[in-house]
């Protein structure tokens, strides 16, 4: 598993506001939304996050 600072950040901001956008992540932590993308597919891919609902009006659930 590899933890980047932005994944640790994303995780952190996660908890804060379970219903955080993309943009506002990437507005956040200071890098392209495109980085946040990124590394939300890599915690998901590596179980340590996931999407529940749709994708507008759904909100992220921090796996243990």
């Amino acid at each position: 598993m590899v933890i980047t600072d932005t994944s640790e950040k994303i995780l952190e901001l996660i908890t804060t506001n379970k219903y955080i956008t993309i943009i506002e992540l990437s507005e956040n932590i200071g890098v392209s939304s495109r980085s946040i993308e990124r590394n939300i597919k890599k915690l998901q891919e590596e179980n340590r996050l996931k999407c529940v609902g749709a994708d507008k009006g759904g909100h992220w659930e921090i796996l243990k």
